[in-house]
């Protein structure tokens, strides 16, 4: 086993570092700092991989959305649940023997102020401590030999909304959480907390004057340029800023070379747009902040004045490549609006941004100049104004791909994205603000694209063409984050409940097997006594499937996802099980 004893605030960064270059191990819920999903194991192959087999399984005991994946430190496997948020820790030296398990009390009121499902999306190791960020926006750090509580920490306040669905990332000795609750006006925030003591170091919020979004109004940059003096204030009306939404419940990226920190916030608060005049900042945004000190270094919003809900929170991938000619510090990132991004990620510089998805309409393209979406009115639902139904807009609000981290493969160069293909009609709202009560202010309905019957597509997608290398067309959405490996396989899960592998070059398909729910979980690999396997949760749920986690059926609940994902139920039930593959 491994585990340290960390006593110098060095070594709780240096341990990680160490650890994350190892195979055997699967020690960040998204594989590395860089968040590439990808792994050196080559055992598990082209050749071999129509022969892969169920090793052995893990019952949760728990219903609802398991988002997420489990993480391998050593000889134990660590497995977490949606609400209660229990977690598991698993003998891998006796095919997954529960060794300890914690389940925290929390007030199930929590889930009546959980947007899209009662998920949790991971937990993170480090210093000899596993850290969870549970629903009711405690974080607690359990001790990883034992699982006896270290500490915890009350980050928010449900009553208002807050709510703890993200992973924790540890970068240096921090632990570093986001906050939920965008459809319920809350104001997103990033908060660093110390690893050893649970103190907080930091607190960086997404909209509101210089002094807490932690912003230089000379120093920090949007492509190049000095963002200006209280520029979280200055894109709203009034002070509707502070419930301006902006929650940063995706993942976070880090640099340890320039000790950067990258993540992205969601939506501006409400989904009706006549009701937020101005560019809503920084709502949508990419976000490049200094570890120590949390202050912001460079920003650039995606959907300004949001009229969507196009959430900015999905991963940034940190790849080292050369573009035009020049090796470059490259963020890609594949924004829910549907384009994919590539920006120099030391400057905030962009580069790059393409459709990823070919439904995507509402807007033409991205002036690469201006950083600003070339919009087209006729899918503008501001235009189109309150009360009344602009229809056919692609992506839906969920996307073209939503929180599920895409992988990248350093062998092929692509990367290989879960998608969604998924449109909607959309109609603005008035509502007013009461804390602790949904803002949303629009209601919706989705479909797949018109002509077309597949909710998904799998996509491999070339960052310097910025075009598809393949795709493999599903027939709900590709909620499962893959893997990508050395022995040029991709895994990924499929909302019918198949674990699939294919050839990363081709996309052809090597092996799948029918698990006992849908999967949107991500999937894990790690060797133990000299033997690759692979893990993922299956476990159907999510917003897109919120209509079997929660037993919705009017077609436009769920934030219009029900309708669109009414057939499901016929491939799949509800159920949290770990299946653990290997090769004979």
């Amino acid at each position: 086993m491994i585990f340290a004893c960390v006593n110098s605030t060095s070594y709780a960064n240096d341990e990680l570092l160490t650890l994350q270059k190892n195979p055997d191990h699967w020690v960040m819920p998204l594989g590395n700092y860089s968040s590439t999903r990808y792994s050196t194991l080559s055992q598990i192959n082209t050749t071999n991989a129509p022969n892969l087999r169920v090793a052995w399984t893990f019952s949760t005991g728990v219903l609802r959305g398991h988002e997420g994946g489990p993480l391998v430190v050593g000889d134990i496997m660590y497995v977490h649940t949606p609400f209660p948020n229990k977690v598991f820790a698993l003998d891998l030296n006796h095919n997954g023997t529960i060794l300890w398990s914690y389940e925290p009390r929390q007030d199930s009121n929590v889930i009546g102020v959980m947007c899209c499902d009662t998920v949790n999306r991971g937990v993170a190791y480090g210093a000899g401590k596993i850290f969870l960020h549970q629903a009711d926006t405690t974080l607690v750090a359990l001790d990883a030999k034992t699982g006896k509580v270290v500490w915890q920490a009350k980050d928010g306040d449900p009553a208002t909304g807050e709510t703890g669905t993200g992973a924790p990332a540890i970068a240096g000795n921090y632990v570093i959480i986001g906050n939920s609750g965008g459809e319920f006006g809350v104001r997103g925030n990033l908060a660093a907390y110390d690893m050893a003591s649970g103190k907080l170091a930091w607190r960086a919020y997404s909209q509101g004057p210089d002094s807490d979004t932690l912003m230089d109004g000379q120093k920090t940059t949007v492509l190049g340029k000095p963002v200006g003096k209280d520029s979280g204030i200055v894109g709203w009306k009034g002070d509707q800023w502070k419930r301006g939404g902006g929650t940063t419940w995706g993942w976070t990226s880090y640099d340890p070379d320039t000790q950067t920190i990258y993540y992205g916030s969601g939506n501006p608060g409400t989904w009706n747009p006549v009701q937020r005049p101005g560019n809503n900042r920084w709502s949508m945004t990419i976000w490049a902040r200094d570890l120590k000190t949390g202050m912001a270094k460079w920003v650039y919003q995606m959907t300004p004045h949001d009229e969507w809900d196009y959430d900015g929170v999905n991963e940034m991938v940190l790849v080292d490549r050369e573009w035009q000619g020049k090796m470059r510090k490259l963020l890609v990132h594949f924004d829910r609006n549907g384009f994919a991004y590539v920006l120099d990620r030391v400057s905030g510089a962009l580069l790059g941004a393409e459709k990823y998805d070919p439904a995507v309409n509402w807007a033409s393209s991205i002036d690469l100049k201006t950083g600003e979406p070339v919009r087209v009115a006729a899918y503008s639902t501001e235009k189109t104004g309150e009360d009344v139904t602009t229809r056919n807009i692609c992506p839906a609000a969920l996307g073209s791909k939503d929180q599920q981290p895409v992988s990248y493969s350093p062998q092929t160069g692509l990367f290989y994205i879960p998608g969604n293909h998924v449109c909607m009609d959309y109609e603005p709202t008035k509502v007013a603000y009461v804390a602790g009560s949904p803002y949303v202010g629009a209601t919706l309905s989705m479909y797949p694209p018109k002509g077309e019957s597949n909710l998904g597509r799998f996509v491999a997608w070339d960052p310097i063409a910025q075009k598809a290398a393949w795709e493999v067309k599903e027939p709900f959405s590709v909620w499962s984050g893959p893997l990508a490996t050395a022995g040029g396989v991709v895994f990924y899960g499929t909302m019918d409940g198949y674990f699939k592998a294919v050839d990363a070059k081709t996309g052809t398909e090597l092996y799948k097997f029918k698990t006992p729910s849908g999967i949107i979980g991500n999937v894990s690999t790690y060797s133990h006594g000299g033997k690759q396997y692979v893990a993922v949760l299956s476990g159907v749920g999510g917003w897109a499937a919120i209509g079997m986690a929660a037993g919705l059926t009017g077609a436009n609940e769920g934030l219009g996802a029900v309708g669109a994902y009414r057939s499901l139920s016929q491939y799949t039930n509800l159920g949290g099980t770990l299946t653990v593959f290997e090769v004979p």
